[in-house]
């Protein structure tokens, strides 16, 4: 499993993500190998973290990420982008 874990030092991002929701899991669980999708309302920002069974899908979502928010929420990219596979889990 691999992880792509994005920072977002806007706070109020994830309220906005969260009103489009339906728009944000649809886009992220249309990659292939798709495992998972968390948002985090963080103290200092707005975190997600997504999950894919490969690196290159992980990879994808990052491209499909940035390509989303800069149509329909120009101005707005990560500040912090991290991933690899994933060694531990439960």
């Amino acid at each position: 499993m691999y992880a792509t874990v994005r920072h977002y030092t806007d706070p109020e991002l994830s309220e906005q993500l969260r009103s489009r929701a339906n728009e944000v899991l649809e886009l992220v669980s249309g990659i292939e190998g798709f495992e998972g999708y968390y948002l985090i309302h963080g103290d200092d920002g707005t975190i997600s973290v997504t999950l894919y069974d490969s690196e290159a899908s992980a990879k994808a979502s990052n491209e499909a990420a940035a390509g989303w928010l800069s149509e329909n929420m120009p101005g707005v990219v990560a500040d912090h982008v991290a991933g690899g596979e994933v060694v531990v889990q439960r």
